[in-house]
């Protein structure tokens, strides 16, 4: 997918930035953090993984459905592919 090849860069940083965010649930967990803090932390990890997911599906939206010139067949595969990601994400 090219459309996330040129944005990899700012991905693979913002999903670095959710692998840390839960590295520090797991050490508030194991070093016996209040409750009030590690439910702070899985909101703040839950938040991130939303505004990636929204970011992607996006993309896939304007790259695969809305461009221009794409046939009838590269949009209903476009939208069964999104039809899928979003019903296994809504699970």
């Amino acid at each position: 997918m090219a459309h996330l090849t040129s944005n990899k860069d700012a991905l693979v940083a913002r999903v670095r930035r959710i692998a840390g965010q839960v590295a520090a649930i797991e050490s508030a967990i194991t070093g016996d953090a209040g409750c009030s803090t590690v439910l702070h932390q899985v909101a703040g990890v839950r938040g991130a993984v939303i505004g990636l997911m929204d970011e992607l599906l996006e993309d896939h939206v304007r790259e695969h459905l809305a461009r221009p010139g794409l046939s009838d067949a590269e949009r209903a595969e476009a939208a069964d592919e999104l039809i899928t990601a979003i019903r296994r994400y809504a699970k």
